[in-house]
C-alpha cells in the first residue's frame, strides 16, 4: 500500500505474495538505514512480543537466528524483571569477545535487536537504537506487525 492505502507492487505492476504497505516498507527501510549508518553494527532485527521475526536488516539464516536469541532474551530478561519487582526492563545487553548483542524494547511490545562489532561506539549504537525504536514504535500498529509477518513467512 503507499499513502493511499494501495498495495506496493512489484515491477511488472502486480502485487506479488511480498507486496507491502507503506508504512511496512517504511520500517524496513529504517532498519536498514539503521545498519548503514551507525558503524559497527552487523545485523539487526525487529522480533515481536510472541517471538516472530517481522524485519531483519539482511536475508538469510544469521537473522532467523539472531531473531531467536532476542526473542528468548527479551523472555529471560522480563523474567529476571518480574521476580526483582524492578519494572518494565528497557534495554538488555550481552558483550562477547568479539561483538556486542543489544536488545531495546518498541513501545508495542516488540523489541529491536542488534549485532555490533566488539570495537563500535556503543554509546552512539544505543543512542540511534532508541531513535530507531521511537520511529518503529509509531509505524508498528497491529496492522503493520502483521504484515510484516507474513511478508517475511513468504521469504
Amino acid at each position: 500500500m503507499n499513502y493511499s492505502g494501495h498495495l506496493v507492487q512489484a515491477g511488472d505492476g502486480t502485487p506479488g505474495p511480498a507486496a507491502v504497505s507503506q508504512a511496512a516498507s517504511s520500517v524496513r527501510w529504517l532498519l536498514n538505514d539503521f545498519l548503514g549508518s551507525v558503524a559497527g553494527v552487523v545485523d539487526a532485527v525487529v522480533v515481536s512480543s510472541d517471538g516472530l521475526l517481522l524485519a531483519d536488516s539482511r536475508d538469510g539464516s544469521r537473522c532467523e537466528q539472531l531473531a531467536a536469541i532476542v526473542s528468548a532474551l527479551t523472555s529471560l530478561a522480563a523474567g529476571a524483571a518480574g521476580s526483582l519487582a524492578r519494572g518494565a526492563v528497557k534495554q538488555t545487553m550481552v558483550t562477547m569477545d568479539q561483538g556486542h548483542l543489544v536488545v531495546m524494547a518498541i513501545s508495542d511490545g516488540s523489541c529491536l535487536g542488534v549485532y555490533a562489532s566488539l570495537e563500535c561506539d556503543l554509546g552512539v549504537v544505543a543512542y540511534q537504537m532508541a531513535l530507531l525504536v521511537e520511529r518503529a514504535g509509531h509505524a508498528l500498529t497491529p496492522q503493520v506487525r502483521s504484515e510484516l509477518h507474513r511478508a517475511m513467512a513468504v521469504r
